[in-house]
């Protein structure tokens, strides 16, 4: 395998063994280990806490967001396929709540990653989660769990490529 950084593409083999170091990283805590992981310029939208541009923002959402609400977190990818510049994976992910209102209360996920690559690193990164059973999980009130739900819909409904997907006639499929 080519060096990280290079002009390559990942085989399914390859991109495997890349989200596996990618998410011990993650587990381990350590942004900078984390953030290696990606281009100088990607882009983690986080379902929680947003998107985070840049290495030095990808650094600080690991380790000052997330590992701080979050302890004893497992990431697992399973299935992971890759054409060399897009990857998916299904993952399983668990942690305990730090965050004092749910503190001590565990919570397991499961969700679907999707990978932009560019020369061997992450450029874009975004995750397909049904946080609602985390919420349930963690014991989130209705009211507050409507206020993020809406915040979702904003977030989605504000993406170009949801707004060209509504402005184009049923059937069309984005052909022109």
């Amino acid at each position: 395998m080519q060096m990280r950084g290079e002009n390559v593409d990942m085989t399914n083999d390859e991109f495997a063994q890349f989200l596996n170091e990618f998410t011990r990283s993650a587990e381990s805590g350590d942004g900078e280990c984390f953030a290696r992981h990606f281009t100088e310029d990607a882009v983690y939208h986080d379902y929680i806490y947003g998107a985070h541009r840049g290495r030095a923002d990808i650094v600080h959402m690991l380790q000052d967001l997330f590992h701080r609400d979050a302890k004893d977190y497992r990431w697992e990818m399973f299935d992971a396929v890759c054409d060399g510049d897009k990857g998916y994976a299904w993952s399983l992910s668990s942690f305990t709540s730090a965050i004092p209102q749910f503190e001590g209360r565990r919570v397991v996920i499961d969700g679907i990653s999707r990978f932009v690559l560019k020369e061997g690193l992450i450029a874009e990164y975004r995750e397909s989660v049904n946080g609602g059973v985390a919420m349930v999980q963690l014991g989130v009130e209705p009211e507050r769990m409507a206020k993020v739900f809406q915040r979702w819909t904003g977030w989605l409904n504000e993406r170009p490529e949801t707004r060209a997907y509504l402005a184009r006639p049923k059937g069309s499929r984005g052909e022109a």
